[in-house]
């Protein structure tokens, strides 16, 4: 059994860092080409947690010298609105990248309007036809956050192919995608998608030899259910009554687990940097 905080820690936030300075060169890249990077999002409502997000998006932009233009729309903003206005971004050849911040509002339709936006500038990679391309392993623009996963444990060295990988959470934004990417050829893993309805979520837990807690429970997984050595991944966060956040993996992993991520951040920032990514995908 490993001492206290023995683990290495799988530090997103340092290795987003890195990524945005290589994705300068990029950019500049592109300007002498010509081309001009432009990020639209739209953001429906008031939600402090997505306005923080799309905030963080666009300091993003404004370091990597990344045009970019923040839409923030009345709660109360119907569907057919949110549809012409993407469809006016979509049809803008200036604009390679948009995205509308989800979750909207009850009375819209996510999905609907994910599908909305056109599949070659959906640098969220939630568009069907991304998550298609990526289930038949010819991914396009891939999902930012299981990409940030990914990202993470390869820059890490956490061996893959062939290991078990648990995921708790079945959600389509983590756990779905994550599972076909993780499976693909050339990563190889063999994957284990656990939700709701799992039994003895404890046990197989202990069996994986990386986790990823995708299922937005604080503390969910805790030493007991590490095998020694292990890799665990949080990804779900919520937040405390005093607004602190909180990771689905409980600080005691850290005495067990051969790499974690930390108690706040690391998987957030590394979302970020895939969608930047993404962009200038879409760009080039």
């Amino acid at each position: 059994m490993r001492g206290i905080m023995q683990a290495r820690i799988l530090d997103g936030d340092a290795l987003a860092a890195r990524l945005r300075e290589n994705m300068k060169t990029e950019v500049a890249g592109l300007k002498s080409r010509g081309i001009q990077p432009k990020l639209v999002t739209i953001l429906v409502g008031d939600n402090p947690d997505s306005a923080t997000y799309i905030g963080r998006k666009h300091a993003d932009c404004t370091e990597l010298g990344i045009d970019s233009v923040d839409i923030r729309l009345q709660e109360t903003t119907t569907e057919v609105e949110l549809m012409a206005l993407v469809a006016d971004f979509n049809a803008d050849p200036a604009v390679q990248g948009l995205m509308v911040q989800i979750p909207l509002p009850e009375h819209l339709d996510d999905d609907a309007v994910k599908a909305a936006v056109l599949p070659e500038k959906d640098i969220d990679g939630l568009h069907p036809e991304n998550l298609g391309r990526l289930l038949a392993g010819n991914p396009g623009l891939i999902s930012c956050t299981p990409d940030a996963i990914l990202t993470l444990l390869r820059a890490y060295d956490v061996p893959l192919a062939g290991r078990n990988v648990t995921i708790v959470g079945r959600g389509q934004l983590v756990g779905r995608p994550l599972a076909m990417l993780l499976s693909m050829k050339g990563i190889d893993a063999d994957v284990t998608l656990l939700h709701s309805h799992s039994t003895d979520i404890p046990a197989r837990l202990r069996e994986a030899d990386v986790i990823v807690a995708a299922c937005g429970q604080p503390g969910f997984v805790t030493a007991d259910m590490v095998k020694p050595g292990a890799a665990v991944v949080g990804v779900g966060i919520t937040y405390d009554a005093s607004g602190a956040m909180m990771s689905d993996v409980a600080q005691d992993v850290a005495g067990v687990a051969g790499w974690v991520t930390p108690p706040h951040g690391s998987v957030g920032p590394l979302t970020r940097a895939m969608l930047l990514k993404n962009l200038l995908i879409a760009a080039g």
